[in-house]
């Protein structure tokens, strides 16, 4: 009675601790959402640099992760600079097809059942958008902001990545427990990095079959419906939806007859279906080890209080959230609950005899070993 009556009392210490994290989380977003963006940024510089290091012949680990920074920051740079410029030319194009849209509304209309509806021009002009334009020039400004934040955060995570192997020895004295938080960080910065490749190359497969189709069916802004795609394939479920949703709907405006968007839709569905059901499942395998349904809730819960930035976190959150409750045996349960297939410990195991990599360090295990 006594071992049951305590494990009742931890279990529901558990689940109200989870409450007030839930709301600090919620409460201190503007805080973390920065910060977790830019930690999220240093996992990917840290493996870029890694994997320019063991594929590019004479570069170091020292410049390496100097290298990487500054491709990161082309690509990033590049790809802001891309939105920036089709996003003009599409706006124009949506104002070019007014009365395409004004036709598109009246059959709408007709089909529910009202007689004269009123054209894009006159619910435009009944529109007021001067809190709109408000919103939209706040949101711009919160996101400088928020951008500006990251990449100062980003910059001092990745400069103290070196001193994370000494707070490790200090925090661990005991060599076993060391090794212990040692193998939980890497399986986190596995799982991370494992998830950011497949997405990454998952969503090349995706954007780029999407392209093909787009242009073969004459469909404008294709490059720029093709980055979108691969941006949106990041966010899990909601991305498929609107990569195979948006272009379709889009080519209904453009082209005076169905046949295009019917077949936009359909060959986009087949791409989808393809890359999701057969090439992803094979590329991911068991290094995530999550419950699909887990995936749904974490999109849900972190997108309910962190927004896009939580859609964009939530499962690599959700994957440290697993590994560290894992650690302890009371939240052990919660560890299995999040995994797919009741072994939280499975995710992403190291092939036999590989050695743990201490941290963002490339450092040689044996090396370290002899310096603790």
């Amino acid at each position: 009675m006594a071992a049951s009556s305590s494990a009742v009392t931890r279990n529901a210490t558990v689940f109200l601790a989870v409450i007030a994290a839930g709301a600090a989380l919620y409460w201190l977003r503007e805080i973390l959402t920065p910060l977790a963006m830019a930690m999220f940024l240093a996992v990917m510089v840290d493996g870029f640099a890694r994997v320019l290091e063991h594929r590019l012949p004479g570069v170091s680990r020292r410049a390496a992760t100097p290298l990487a920074v500054i491709l990161s920051l082309v690509i990033f740079g590049g790809s802001g600079f891309f939105i920036y410029e089709n996003a003009a030319s599409f706006a124009t194009q949506l104002v070019d097809y007014a009365p395409r849209l004004n036709a598109i509304v009246q059959r709408v209309a007709g089909m529910v059942g009202i007689d004269a509806p009123p054209s894009l021009t006159q619910m435009i002009q009944q529109f007021d958008l001067r809190p709109w334009i408000g919103r939209i020039a706040k949101g711009l400004q919160n996101f400088g902001s928020t951008a500006a934040f990251v990449l100062v955060y980003a910059a001092f995570i990745i400069a103290s990545r070196h001193s994370f192997e000494r707070k490790i020895v200090a925090l661990f004295p005991n060599r076993d427990s060391r090794q212990e938080a040692m193998a939980a960080f890497l399986r986190i910065r596995d799982g991370v990095e494992q998830y950011l490749w497949v997405q990454t190359v998952t969503g090349l497969m995706i954007a780029v079959g999407s392209w093909i189709a787009m242009v073969a069916v004459g469909l404008h802004d294709a490059a720029f419906w093709a980055f979108l795609i691969f941006i949106a394939s990041y966010i899990p479920v909601i991305g498929a939806v609107i990569g195979v949703a948006a272009p379709p709907l889009f080519a209904l405006v453009q082209f005076p007859t169905l046949w295009q968007a019917i077949v936009l839709f359909a060959v986009l569905q087949g791409i989808s279906l393809v890359v999701g059901n057969v090439i992803y499942p094979r590329m991911q395998g068991r290094s995530l080890n999550m419950d699909p349904v887990v995936v749904l809730l974490a999109l849900a819960f972190w997108g309910s209080i962190w927004g896009l930035v939580g859609a964009f976190l939530s499962t690599p959150i959700t994957v440290m959230m697993m590994v560290i409750l894992a650690q302890f045996d009371g939240t052990r349960w919660l560890a299995v609950l999040l995994s797919s297939d009741g072994d939280p410990q499975h995710l992403k195991n190291k092939k036999p005899g590989q050695p743990p990599d201490a941290g963002m360090s490339s450092e040689p295990a044996g090396r370290r070993s002899r310096k603790s």
